[in-house]
């Protein structure tokens, strides 16, 4: 057996013959996906998927194995199109973390312009708003029918969510950031009303989503490691995010979202929230949320930094992520005051 790293084949051959029989013959292969920035994602002999949470130091919630699988397991019977969840081990003596096992869809990952600009306008919008058309029938879900009321807590879930990427960061800076401290407190002094509540992804973007080459639809929302009950609209906020700033603060390949946005040749932020507005409902204080998704985004890349700086990285181009921190922070601040 050729043993990719952070997997254990041998150890996870016997586990798999003991829990599920049958599902996983021998002998085992496993192939790391590249491209992944947070969680591990490996391809069992073709044909399944098993995740698991990055090497070395991992922030407190998250990179949460059962979580992601919960979720996906219940929006299995819905019209958001996920894998099959097969199996959760949460006994990290097996690989030396907690994972999970489901089906693999098939289709393609969008990461990087040179997948995206031989797409052409045309198919290049369609991609967009079934992305959109996808998000929004995940808000419209009710959580509860799908037994997931008890997945999150609505109430104070903005408030919450300025406190807890606060505390995420402090628990990896390494280096001065005083425009953290700037757009933690605009943040904080700002939060609106929320105005409904439904599920959140939590990493909503393109590069997250399978699509099907034939068709050009979503066939699959992967990465559901932070999803929980809260504000949909911070799920927009992240998607602009992507879409829009990190285009502004990047020259060249963008490191993180590469084959994303108007840049790209795709529909503007305005296009596609003209189409998320067709099925559900926006809101006038979208600045706030952006600026929210700028600290968000902020935070979780100088985690990937941190582990850089560990060496606790698997794979290429973590070399750049810190360089994106302060600008990102900086255009956090211009959300919030309403300048950008």
């Amino acid at each position: 057996m050729t043993t990719p790293p952070g997997l254990d084949l041998s150890s996870l051959q016997s586990y798999l013959d003991d829990k599920a029989p049958g599902l996983v013959g021998a002998p085992l292969t496993a192939e790391l996906v590249p491209g992944g920035r947070s969680n591990l994602t490996y391809v069992l002999n073709e044909v399944y998927v098993l995740r698991r949470p990055p090497l070395g130091h991992v922030l407190a919630t998250a990179h949460d194995m059962a979580r992601e699988f919960r979720m996906i397991s219940a929006l299995g019977a819905t019209a958001v199109p996920v894998p099959e969840a097969l199996l959760l081990c949460e006994d990290d003596a097996v690989i030396g973390a907690p994972f999970y096992v489901m089906a693999r869809v098939p289709g393609v990952v969008l990461r990087h312009r040179d997948q995206t600009d031989p797409l052409g306008d045309d198919s290049r919008r369609r991609i967009a708003f079934a992305m959109m058309d996808t998000l929004a029938e995940l808000h419209l879900v009710d959580p509860a029918a799908v037994g997931l009321a008890e997945f999150g807590r609505p109430e104070g879930f903005l408030e919450r969510q300025v406190r807890r990427w606060s505390k995420q960061l402090a628990n990896s800076r390494s280096r001065d950031l005083p425009a953290a401290d700037t757009l933690r407190d605009r943040l904080a002094a700002t939060v609106p009303a929320t105005r409904r509540t439904g599920i959140v992804h939590g990493d909503y973007r393109l590069d997250n989503l399978i699509v099907d080459p034939g068709t050009l639809r979503v066939a699959a929302v992967l990465d559901w490691e932070m999803a929980t009950i809260g504000d949909p609209l911070t799920d927009l906020g992240l998607l602009l995010a992507y879409w829009n700033v990190l285009d502004r603060i990047t020259t060249g390949r963008n490191p993180i979202a590469d084959g994303l946005g108007a840049a790209a040749g795709f529909p503007s932020g305005d296009e596609l929230l003209g189409r998320y507005a067709r099925s559900a409902p926006l809101s006038d204080d979208l600045h706030w949320y952006v600026g929210m998704a700028c600290y968000k985004l902020a935070v979780v890349l100088e985690g990937i930094h941190y582990r850089y700086t560990q060496g606790q990285t698997v794979g290429a181009g973590f070399d750049e992520i810190g360089q994106l921190v302060p600008p990102l922070l900086e255009e956090g601040i211009a959300a919030i005051n309403g300048e950008s």
